[in-house]
């Protein structure tokens, strides 16, 4: 079960590898700046969560995952000479399997760890999502996450369910199932039918206002 975890693993960091590549591409970024975004992308959110737990950095002793961000960036350069696009909604797809993934294995990792509910929750989002914020906020663009779009907010109900079937004695691989098909679904389902959070309206400013 635990390669299984890690060929996943490896799947959803070239996924996220792609996202930041596909960006520095449209920021007309150099080679050092495709990598360095593909890889924040990638590993940014895991990064942060080892860091707060006080363990070892993940991809400090297993080089396979800068081996595949190399890859991603590679060939996502590759396609990009040939094809004035990638395609967008495969990518979309894609990445809501690897929020999914990278959202559950870091609630799992910080349960583990001693981590209440709670706090697992919120390192299982931030696995999730902080590599795409860090990616956003290096481009200068609004982050996703805070668009209102249901992207941080499918790891939290995912999460949620996870903690939930823990404290109801589910098997832990159903209930690791259980977490994976709620954030995955929620995700989907908001790519597909606009779910949104509440966002704040622009208004006009007054020209007679002091």
């Amino acid at each position: 079960m635990s390669a299984w975890f890690h060929w996943i693993d490896l799947a959803g960091v070239a996924v996220f590898a792609i996202s930041g590549t596909l960006m520095a591409h449209r920021k007309h970024m150099d080679g050092f700046g495709v990598v360095v975004l593909a890889a924040v992308t990638a590993i940014g959110g895991g990064t942060l969560r080892d860091m707060i737990l006080d363990l070892p950095v993940f991809w400090v002793s297993d080089p396979s995952f800068f081996y595949v961000i190399l890859l991603a960036a590679f060939v996502t350069i590759l396609w990009l000479r040939f094809h004035s696009e990638f395609p967008l909604r495969y990518l979309l797809v894609a990445d809501a399997f690897g929020l999914a993934f990278f959202n559950v294995m870091g609630l799992q990792k910080a349960l583990q760890y001693g981590a209440t509910p709670f706090v697992a929750i919120a390192l299982g989002a931030m696995t999730g999502v902080f590599g795409g914020l860090i990616r956003d906020v290096i481009c200068r663009e609004i982050p996703l996450v805070l668009r209102g779009e249901l992207y941080a907010t499918a790891c939290i109900i995912g999460g949620a369910a996870y903690v939930l079937a823990t404290h109801l004695d589910i098997d832990s691989d159903i209930t690791l199932l259980i977490a994976l098909l709620t954030t995955l679904l929620v995700r989907l389902g908001a790519m597909r039918w606009y779910w949104h959070l509440p966002v704040f309206a622009a208004h006009e400013e007054d020209p007679n206002r002091d």
